[in-house]
Parts: structure tokens; C-alpha cells; sequence
């Protein structure tokens, strides 16, 4: 006899308000829900869980193909499972980054492990324009390695 899936979330949730799907979700995840969680995806994601409880949930063939289309960044910390990031733009180790900033010209050299800026190493790009210019700059698009996003003109 085949497995009867639910689709949907269990109908014993529907009718649930915020309070009583909180503490479902408390008893299910052993954890608060994230604050602004909808409560049809707090009634979906129960009702998922229950189902795999229920039926086992992934296979391991397939948790491995999910693990590999993601590129392995289910185990990382520090973003979300599975949000991947764009590529970084580099420069090459040994070269010099320059950049004029109000009269003033800049240089940074690229390293292996970092950057070398005002006789320190830097971790980041972003570090680095920040002293400079005192406010939040995106480092590589400070010292051109990004293009500028082209604004629409509504034209056409």
C-alpha cells in the first residue's frame, strides 16, 4: 500500500492562531520561531516535519545531490543554508589597487591572504574603503573591480 503524503498542512493547525503555532512549533523544533514567520509557512514547515517524522523524510541519494547542487554550504557558518553568495571580484596577488579619494591617492596591494593598505595587512576590501572614506563602501566597487549598476532611463 502506497504512503499517503499530505500536500497541505494537517488541518489540526489550521485553525490555530499565532500563540497556540508558536508553542506547536517550541514542541516540534525545540526552538522559538524566527519573529516574523507567516503562520501559513509556520503551518507548512509543522506539517512537513510531522510528515517526515511520519515517513522519513529525504533519502540520503537525494539530501547528497541537494548537498551537492547547493555546493556544500549547508555546513557553513555564518549564511543562511543554501544561500549562495555572487562571485567575488579579485585582483591578483601582487597587484596595486589605486584609487584618488578627495585629492588625495590611495594604493593598495593585493596579497594571497588579504590586502596591504598604511603599512597593515586588511582582510577585506570593504575594511579598507571604509577607513578611508569614514562611511560603508562595498570595497570592490570603491576600487573599481565592480561595474556601476546602469540606471533605467524608462525609455523605450
Amino acid at each position: 500500500m502506497a504512503k499517503d503524503l499530505q500536500s497541505s498542512p494537517p488541518a489540526d493547525l489550521a485553525g490555530l492562531g499565532r500563540g497556540a503555532l508558536k508553542a506547536e512549533w517550541e514542541k516540534t523544533f525545540g526552538s522559538s520561531p524566527p519573529l516574523y514567520l507567516s503562520l501559513a509557512l509556520m503551518r507548512t514547515a509543522i506539517g512537513y516535519e510531522r510528515q517526515c517524522r511520519t515517513f522519513g523524510g529525504l533519502s540520503p541519494t537525494t539530501r547528497r545531490a541537494l548537498a551537492s547542487a547547493l555546493g556544500a554550504r549547508a555546513g557553513q557558518k555564518g549564511r543562511a543554508a543554501g544561500h549562495a553568495s555572487a562571485p567575488q571580484p579579485t585582483a591578483a596577488p601582487g597587484a596595486l589597487l589605486v584609487r584618488e579619494w578627495n585629492g588625495r591617492t590611495y594604493r593598495v596591494e593585493v596579497l594571497a591572504e588579504g590586502y596591504r593598505f598604511d603599512g597593515r595587512t586588511w582582510p577585506s576590501l570593504t575594511a579598507i574603503a571604509r577607513r578611508i572614506t569614514g562611511t560603508n563602501w562595498s570595497g570592490p566597487r570603491f576600487f573599481g573591480l565592480t561595474p556601476k549598476r546602469r540606471m533605467k532611463t524608462g525609455k523605450g
